[in-house]
């Protein structure tokens, strides 16, 4: 697995962590630990643009924050889960999965060639 990928699984998983704690939190060390867990999804995040599209990885991002935002308002703050949610939330998932299937990223001959021309 490209390490760029682990990254924006990272960077998936620490958005949850911190929109969780947004729900939780009660004292001032809390918001410190929300603050590092933004501060680690965002370093992620950029991360993972260094090495994958930016449009990709900020549509998975955006994707697993949604639908694990409301999964999560389901499943652990009594929140309600509707067909038509359900049906949203795959069409999310649809289209990042549409994102990655029709993503032709260049080759190196390519991207070598670009650069030439630009003067790089």
């Amino acid at each position: 697995m490209n390490k760029a990928w682990i990254y924006v699984v990272l960077t998936s998983l620490f958005e949850l962590i911190w929109i969780y704690g947004f729900n939780t939190a009660t004292v001032w060390w809390h918001w410190m630990l929300i603050i590092t867990a933004i501060l680690l999804d965002l370093h992620f995040l950029s991360k993972a643009c260094e090495g994958l599209p930016t449009g990709t990885v900020y549509a998975i991002f955006a994707a697993a924050g949604t639908v694990g935002t409301a999964l999560m308002d389901v499943y652990l703050f009594d929140g309600s889960l509707s067909f038509g949610k359900v049906a949203f939330m795959a069409l999310l998932v649809a289209g990042v999965i549409g994102l990655k299937l029709f993503d032709n990223p260049s080759t190196t001959e390519e991207k070598g060639a670009a650069n030439e021309w630009a003067g790089y």
